[in-house]
């Protein structure tokens, strides 16, 4: 094999590889990540090992958490979590701030 071949070879390699880098943030910019689909219900918060067959998991489903122990002999719920409040307004700066009902005259 001669030089130039080798070189061809490397870029189009290097190609594929950048396309195949690249394909997922794509994906995701144009919205074909399935992860991000509108009005999805149910999503993992967070699992934690506790051993090697049992797991807790943090799961959330309409806006509320819920204590899963999966694996073992069974899967149990440990409970569902209290909602939390909504986070405060926030106030950008320069706006006036809404008036208490107490500073209603």
């Amino acid at each position: 094999m001669d030089t130039q071949t080798l070189l061809l070879a490397g870029l189009i390699l290097a190609g594929l590889c950048a396309v195949l880098l690249l394909a997922p943030r794509l994906m995701r910019r144009i919205g074909l990540d399935p992860a991000s689909r509108p009005g999805r219900r149910l999503a993992i918060s967070e699992a934690a090992a506790i051993d090697q067959r049992r797991r807790l998991v943090l799961a959330r489903c309409d806006g509320r958490e819920v204590l899963l122990l999966i694996g073992g002999s069974s899967d149990l719920v440990v409970g569902w979590l209290p909602a939390l409040p909504p986070p405060p307004p926030v106030r950008l700066p320069g706006t006036l701030a809404a008036p208490d009902e107490g500073d209603l005259a």
